[in-house]
């Protein structure tokens, strides 16, 4: 039994299979909203309680990272980022292109398995074909068999 055949009644309503599904989908993606949102909010709460320390090494340490970030061209990052992105875009027309591959050996696998069939009972015919074949060659053996032997009975030596 399928999830679209199966059928719920409530008080005289006829709940289809994947209706209870997608009530069912929404229900558990509202309650996970729910939850999270619950969650970050305790979060939140306990943050505002923690008491911030002193910063000014956490500076010191910032302005050391910032120093080294441009001592290492950052500048080159940019070239890297849109090279990345052109591989990525390339990738995905090529995906494309594979995916309209992959129908299309689907449809030839499906015209050859026709193909298949065809031959098939073209060969059952050929079978059918050369039976008559001997069977039309052994019937006109017999009948020149017996003229022949009509031709020697009606002319003695």
């Amino acid at each position: 039994m399928s999830l679209a055949d199966t059928e719920l009644s409530i008080g005289g309503v006829k709940l289809k299979g994947i209706y209870i599904a997608v009530v069912f989908s929404l229900a558990t993606t509202i309650g996970s909203f729910i939850w999270a949102a619950s969650s970050l909010y305790g979060r939140l709460e306990a943050v505002e309680a923690v008491q911030v320390p002193d910063v000014t090494p956490l500076h010191e340490s910032i302005q050391l990272i910032e120093q080294q970030l441009k001592d290492n061209d950052i500048s080159q990052l940019s070239a890297k980022l849109a090279t990345l992105g052109t591989n990525l875009t390339t990738i995905s027309s090529q995906q494309e292109r594979l995916l309209e591959i992959t129908t299309s050996v689907s449809k030839l696998d499906k015209d050859i398995e026709t193909m298949r069939a065809i031959v098939a009972k073209a060969e059952l015919v050929v079978e059918d074909v050369n039976e008559i074949k001997s069977n039309w060659d052994t019937a006109k053996t017999e009948y020149d068999d017996i003229w022949r032997a009509l031709d020697a009975l009606a002319m003695p030596l």
